[in-house]
């Protein structure tokens, strides 16, 4: 069984990888939808959707590691 401190870090390690592939998402993707993106809003989106990510990672592995 996994320890909540070694679900927490998995989590955030793999947001981590996640971070990096999102910020180049963002400022790849929102230009060919006709946003313009600085690299403060590109920072801050991509910082907002890194903490909703490391929380549901957290969450839905404690869920299963329950099971």
């Amino acid at each position: 069984m996994q320890s909540k401190r070694m679900s927490a870090t998995e989590a955030i390690a793999s947001t981590a990888i996640g971070f990096i592939v999102s910020l180049a998402l963002t400022f790849t993707v929102l230009p060919l939808f006709g946003y313009p993106v600085t690299a403060t809003h590109a920072w801050g989106i991509t910082a907002i959707y890194t903490a909703a990510s490391i929380l549901r990672g957290y969450v839905v592995r404690r869920a299963f590691n329950g099971k």
